[in-house]
């Protein structure tokens, strides 16, 4: 039994490894970040499908509010609120955390954390999404590197 759960864990491992892929930042002033997903994605409101995104501060004024665009900036998918959550250490790359929903769901995006930058991006969800992503196994993914675990806990 022991045996079949390492599987399990090591397939999830690959498998998370192949789907996501972070590209490097563009601008430093608004945090601009293109990520690519290579599978769906959940973000507060609806899901993005497969492909690559800008993700940016909506402006300097307001930290809090993050904007999704498609990578060639022409369709905006959503302005978002965030709450500022703190890193156990300061990301040397595009750093975000994701809640594995389960078995035919896509995951959902739940942090963000600017290379260099201690303080990040928590996406707020409804108070019943909050329940629920405190039960789903969370997974942190540091851009161009392999994954290494998952975290059962919701800091970085």
């Amino acid at each position: 039994m022991k045996m079949h759960k390492s599987y399990i864990v090591v397939g999830l491992i690959i498998a998370f490894s192949l789907f996501f892929e972070l590209a490097a930042h563009a601008d430093e002033s608004l945090q601009e970040t293109e990520i690519t997903f290579s599978q769906p994605i959940s973000i507060p409101g609806q899901t993005l499908p497969a492909g690559t995104y800008l993700l940016k501060q909506a402006n300097v004024d307001d930290l809090n509010l993050i904007q999704i665009f498609s990578s060639d900036r022409i369709h905006l998918y959503a302005t978002l609120q965030t709450i500022p959550t703190e890193a156990n250490q300061i990301p040397d790359d595009t750093t975000v955390t994701f809640a594995e929903q389960g078995v035919g769901k896509p995951n959902l995006l739940l942090k963000w954390f600017y290379p260099g930058e201690q303080t990040g991006h928590e996406f707020v969800y409804s108070n019943q999404g909050e329940r629920q992503i405190a039960q789903d196994r969370q997974q942190t993914v540091v851009g161009n590197q392999p994954i290494t675990g998952t975290e059962a806990g919701g800091s970085n």
